[in-house]
């Protein structure tokens, strides 16, 4: 049985964000406090019977082999393996990879019992964790491209913690030992991969799960993409990012019964002249060890960008976290009018 301490940090950490909607399966989850939880782990959840729940954590999280699908998910770490207490909205977003989820269940939809699906990566299958830029998120890689998920924490306490846990948990798993490095001889120490390009920091785990961090290198390539998209304005060793935030940009719909509004995934980068917002690929990059291709999109594409001299004010909501931020910009940008002319309405 866990402790009361691990019990009532697990109860603290269900709360769905406030701003994202779930189905009635997950927000029945989201009620349960205490020992109730660990015992719906058990009854419904645990594989094992012998498997501790350590850790819970609410997450976005985006699926491999569905890139385009942010789904809210229950993300529920044991002694055996991680779980992912899916929304049941998920199934029905991406009818095509209908192959990737097993519909068995697929009765139950038009009665009154609330179906969720619940995807497991064990712990011995589990490779490697990639951490995403100043922790906003992290990508967790099986074996293959159906074990590869990616967690928006959009959060650098709920992605730190969630890592101190797994490492905790892994610490626990015996898996046999590494076999003795061989003495490599002089070509294969200096011909094999001199691609010139430095490799990102790896903390090798004793359970040999490789725990990889980005380097001072993936901050310069970003800036060297973002100075690209300024169109030379900016010389690049002037350019500075200041904030790098996954965000949702708000997008209002004009509705006759009431205005609705949807939340799409952007990464706002700050530099000192400007303000960007691009569509970011979180889970194809860096590339699995199976891909036979790369992704069919960069990692980074241009959605907005506007410069900072052209804002005229900030409106800021007086809600509590997270916090809304409207910008405001002048519609008139004398340096850039005729470019935009073109480029809007002359143009593709």
């Amino acid at each position: 049985y866990p402790s009361e301490f691990l019990m009532q940090k697990i109860t603290e950490d269900n709360q769905i964000p406030v701003h994202l909607h779930v189905s009635v399966s997950l927000q029945y989850v989201a009620g349960l406090k205490g020992r109730a939880l660990v015992e719906f782990f058990h009854s419904n959840i645990a594989e094992v019977e012998n498997e501790e729940l350590r850790h819970l954590m609410w997450s976005s999280v985006l699926f491999y082999k569905t890139p385009n699908v942010e789904v809210m998910a229950c993300v529920l770490l044991s002694t055996k393996a991680i779980y992912f207490l899916l929304d049941d909205s998920f199934i029905h977003a991406d009818e095509h990879q209908s192959d990737f989820w097993n519909k068995e269940n697929s009765d139950c939809e038009n009665s009154s019992f609330h179906l969720s699906c619940c995807f497991v990566l064990k712990l011995n299958d589990l490779q490697s964790v990639n951490v995403g830029l100043f922790d906003q998120y992290f990508r967790i890689t099986g074996h293959s491209a159906d074990h590869i998920v990616t967690c928006l924490t959009r959060d650098s306490y709920n992605t730190h913690t969630f890592i101190q846990q797994l490492m905790a948990v892994l610490s626990l798993l015996a898996r046999t030992p590494s076999p003795e490095p061989v003495d490599k001889d002089f070509y294969s120490e200096f011909g094999s991969k001199n691609t010139g390009k430095m490799e990102n920091y790896e903390l090798i785990h004793s359970s040999r799960v490789k725990f990889i961090y980005p380097n001072e290198e993936e901050i310069g390539d970003l800036a060297f993409l973002v100075a690209e998209k300024m169109d030379g304005l900016t010389t690049l060793p002037s350019l500075n990012i200041l904030l790098y935030v996954l965000a949702f940009q708000v997008n209002h719909f004009e509705g006759s019964a009431q205005n609705t509004s949807s939340l799409q995934p952007k990464t706002l980068i700050l530099t000192s002249s400007d303000l960007f917002l691009f569509d970011e690929d979180y889970i194809s990059y860096p590339l699995p060890e199976f891909a036979k291709e790369p992704p069919k999109r960069d990692k980074y594409q241009l959605a907005d960008g506007r410069r900072i001299r052209d804002l005229d004010r900030v409106l800021m909501g007086y809600q509590t976290y997270p916090q809304a931020l409207t910008f405001v910009f002048d519609d008139v940008q004398n340096q850039d009018l005729m470019q935009n002319l073109t480029l809007d309405h002359f143009g593709e």
